[in-house]
């Protein structure tokens, strides 16, 4: 009983349409190839480096000099002297051998990762790349799946709106970052307020989207749509696939069902168009008063809030956005001279450990738990064919509002701990203060500065 087709007539808005995919790749790959080519001009060595390499040649043959090692011994060596001896080894550190750097790695690490404002920084930015990482995967999916919209139409908003807002929050935070010559309590305080007006953003995503679509026989909400409860008896007859997918819709109640055979169709009718072609069945007995239906999903009546979800989520990547660079700075100013460079490798180290590998995994969990109808291959369950999209939305937001959650939660321990430490500080001056003095006035108004240092 089943229509019997001929050759293919999709639309984009087919949920079987798959398109050229492999194209944004391809051009991404030669964008790259173009970029890369003037690396193949650059000289061997910079003159900047070429001085600097010098210059450490000169501090190794200093330091491992017998005659220099036998004339300065450490208890007649200057603090001054040995303040520069020690600058001349952290410049030449990166001269180590593989065996040297095996031995200093592991206590250097652990004296990282002792470091509190290094450890909430992290983790805060673990967050945030988690919410980062959720969103890059999974947001197309989700506002097609949420608005009913073609997957070319979405990542074409995501690309007009979202990007761009990323691309604008890292840079305002750098400009406030120079212009108001923040120290570490400043750029503690503007992650934090960032991040709060972001969470703040966050909460009117709960409440905008659609309702989820009338299927045929997943659904059962027959008492507000009849033409509900007439699926499955009325098209017994027809021993429909049960892995067959081909939607249509009936667009007098909205109801949509998985293929024609589904609805009981028996025919099959093209009207051509000047720019395309709309395929409809007829002789549908499960539709009420037999209308005809069409072709693909139905429409949704909500898709126009597409564009204030979008709107929204791009303010609040902005406002994320905005605690990349004093967050950068807090790593970069809370360790010392010779760990930067091992403290930012550990950085990206736990960013990639412990967010961008399974962040995708927790946000495809979460998400395929909102399925209420599997397509089956082999008897396995292989792809969603319907959401739910209430416990989808809810379930995707709420996943991003506890990773912005936990980075608030990090810089307010971070915006804690820096004042703690900036009131010890001053506590100690307090106490140093009188002491300095007393000692100016001793030493007298003839002597020199110099002389009279504590």
């Amino acid at each position: 009983k089943g229509p019997r087709t001929c050759g293919i007539s999709l639309t984009i808005k087919d949920p079987r349409w798959v398109g050229a995919w492999w194209l944004g790749f391809l051009i991404a790959a030669g964008a790259v190839a173009l970029a890369a080519i003037p690396y193949f001009f650059f000289p061997k060595e910079m003159p900047k480096e070429k001085r600097e390499l010098q210059f450490r040649r000169k501090v190794l043959a200093v330091t491992d000099s017998p005659a220099r090692k036998g004339k300065d011994s450490p208890s007649k060596q200057s603090p001054g002297e040995s303040t520069k001896k020690q600058d001349g080894l952290v410049q030449i550190a990166p001269n180590l051998t593989v065996i040297q750097f095996i031995k200093v790695f592991p206590r250097v690490l652990l004296q990282t990762l002792r470091h509190p404002i290094f450890l909430l920084v992290v983790l805060s930015q673990v967050c945030l790349s988690s919410m980062a990482a959720g969103m890059a995967t999974f947001l197309p999916k989700f506002l097609e799946r949420q608005f009913s919209i073609t997957a070319s139409y979405a990542n074409l908003l995501i690309g007009c709106l979202s990007f761009p807002s990323v691309i604008v929050g890292i840079v305002v935070g750098g400009v406030l970052v120079k212009r108001l010559h923040l120290g570490p309590v400043g750029c503690g305080a503007l992650c934090l307020l960032g991040m709060l007006l972001c969470l703040f953003f966050s909460l009117p995503l709960f409440f905008i989207g659609c309702p989820s679509h009338q299927i045929a026989g997943i659904t059962h909400q027959t008492s507000a749509h009849p033409g509900l409860e007439l699926f499955p008896s009325c098209m017994e007859a027809c021993s429909c696939p049960s892995d067959g997918f081909n939607p249509v819709c009936d667009p007098s109640t909205r109801v949509e069902y998985i293929t024609p055979c589904h609805a009981g169709c028996s025919s099959r009718v093209v009207q051509d168009a000047l720019d395309k072609s709309q395929v409809f069945y007829t002789n549908c007995s499960c539709v009420v008063e037999g209308n005809p239906v069409l072709a693909g999903s139905c429409d949704s009546t909500c898709s126009h809030l597409v564009v204030p979800f979008l709107l929204l989520v791009s303010l609040g990547s902005a406002l994320a956005c905005l605690t990349h660079t004093p967050s950068f700075m807090l790593i970069l100013r809370g360790v010392k001279k010779e760990d930067k460079t091992l403290a930012v490798g550990i950085q990206f180290m736990f960013l990639r450990i412990l967010a961008w590998m399974p962040s995708p995994v927790i946000h495809g969990s979460a998400i395929d738990t909102t399925c209420v109808h599997w397509a089956l291959s082999c008897g396995r369950r292989a792809v969603c064919r319907y959401y739910n999209n209430d416990l989808l939305r809810n379930r995707f937001i709420g996943l991003q509002f506890f990773f912005k959650t936990g980075s608030v939660i990090c810089f307010a321990l971070v915006l804690a701990v820096l004042r703690q430490q900036d009131k010890e500080a001053r506590t100690k001056e307090s106490r140093s203060s009188p002491a300095v003095e007393q000692q100016l006035l001793v030493s007298g108004p003839g002597k020199k500065p110099e002389d009279s240092r504590v």
